[in-house]
């Protein structure tokens, strides 16, 4: 456990009070330091609002409302132009067949609000469609969120069918499924595996790290 952070904690209070406002001048405060304030109070709230939301602490509407909040906050902080946006290989993030979007949202504001730039290409993909749209992309990094076993099996077909069109695609996945079987990522083909957003913010920054 790190030390607590009361920026972090004043941060994640706005948030799970849905308080755009009060989130919005937490931010004003630190705008001088915009990447020092996303990466020491937005990433960590965001990752706990995440964690409560598995151990039933917070509502379905709380995070969702929460994720929003937190990703206009970024980016009045880093607009797209910003140079301290990452410079990265091109990054999408799908859910493969399952119209979950919870854990997917999540996992993308935290990437934004790390500095990434990512395409969101939605939920209810199948196979086939989710590589036309990585190909289509000139996509390296494919985040894929599963939430039931069937759905994550078919990421196998995803890393098949990637391969024969010669995509060079990183695959990292996610979702409950992977949780419960340590092995499902290696078995699927996956390059990774995250259990939440903090692992995705690590690893997309070590494909980006060996990318350069």
């Amino acid at each position: 456990m790190g030390e607590p952070n009361p920026l972090t904690d004043r941060f994640y209070e706005a948030l799970v009070s849905m308080d755009r406002v009060h989130a919005g001048e937490i931010a004003a405060g630190a705008a001088s330091d915009g990447l020092g304030f996303i990466e020491s109070a937005v990433v960590p709230a965001l990752v706990r609002l995440g964690t409560d939301w598995e151990q039933g602490k917070v509502a379905l509407s709380q995070v969702y409302l929460g994720g929003r909040i937190a990703e206009q906050v970024v980016d009045a902080l880093l607009p797209s132009s910003a140079p301290e946006r990452r410079r990265q290989p091109m990054t999408a993030i799908a859910v493969l067949e399952d119209y979950h979007l919870l854990g997917k949202r999540i996992v993308y504001a935290a990437l934004r609000a790390s500095g990434f730039e990512l395409l969101d290409f939605g939920a209810g993909l199948s196979p086939e469609v989710l590589v036309r749209k990585t190909v289509a992309a000139r996509i390296r990094i494919l985040l894929i969120s599963t939430l039931m076993l069937p759905s994550a099996l078919r990421i196998r077909e995803v890393r098949r069918l990637l391969d024969d069109e010669g995509a060079a695609v990183k695959i990292v996945a996610g979702g409950a499924p992977f949780r419960f079987d340590p092995k499902l990522g290696r078995d699927v083909g996956a390059d990774a595996v995250g259990a939440g957003a903090a692992d995705a913010i690590a690893i997309v920054r070590r494909f980006c790290e060996e990318g350069q």
